[in-house]
């Protein structure tokens, strides 16, 4: 499947089966593509938590409103961020560059992030939400399908993954075999509502 066959076939499935395993190598082939998604600087600073403890994941669905997607999917990746990374040696994100790119980049990531929790917030969350699109993607595109959450209790699953307080959870993306295709897409706004050309123009 195409990257635009796999964007327009894409949907957020809500019943899988539940026999139907993806295979380690698999699960490693989706996560490392997850790997090549953009972050800013380069600091992949997300990190995927694939939850295979089938009592944990009976936990975790428990934390989240008992949904089946959590238990019956094959895969439960918790999307998780280390908001520190920037400052985690930042020169391993950089060791195959030029010196003198070393040398410009490096101290623009402490200039940016420094003292900035909003900052450091925000940029993680948008990279998470990149790759989790990657994910789903690639999923599809593999043959299997997805469907992001974030209809659960973040502390409780950061208690129960043993979340590190430098890091935060940005969602959950399962993926598996559908057993029920999604509902018909409910209601897809307008193209000219959607697409602003220059400014808002109030």
């Amino acid at each position: 499947m195409d990257t635009l066959q796999a964007i327009e076939n894409r949907r957020s499935v809500k019943i899988y089966d539940p026999t139907f395993q993806i295979s380690d190598e698999e699960t490693r082939k989706l996560l490392s593509l997850a790997m090549l998604s953009p972050t800013a600087f380069n600091i992949q600073h997300w990190r995927f938590v694939v939850v295979k403890d089938n009592v944990l994941r009976e936990k975790i669905r428990a934390a989240a409103w008992d949904q089946p997607q959590v238990t019956d999917a094959s895969l439960l990746i918790v999307l998780c961020a280390d908001i520190k990374a920037w400052e985690k040696q930042p020169e391993r994100y950089w060791r195959n560059a030029p010196k003198e790119a070393q040398d410009y980049i490096l101290p623009a990531i402490q200039q940016y992030y420094q003292g900035k929790t909003q900052v450091q917030r925000d940029e993680a969350m948008r990279s998470c939400g990149i790759a989790a699109q990657t994910i789903m993607l690639a999923a599809k595109a593999m043959g299997y399908d997805s469907c992001p959450m974030d209809g659960f209790d973040f502390d409780d699953v950061a208690e129960m993954i043993n979340l590190p307080d430098d890091h935060l959870i940005s969602m959950f993306v399962v993926v598996g075999k559908a057993l029920k295709p999604a509902n018909p897409r409910p209601g897809q706004l307008d193209y000219s509502e959607v697409v602003i050309e220059d400014n808002f123009g109030f």
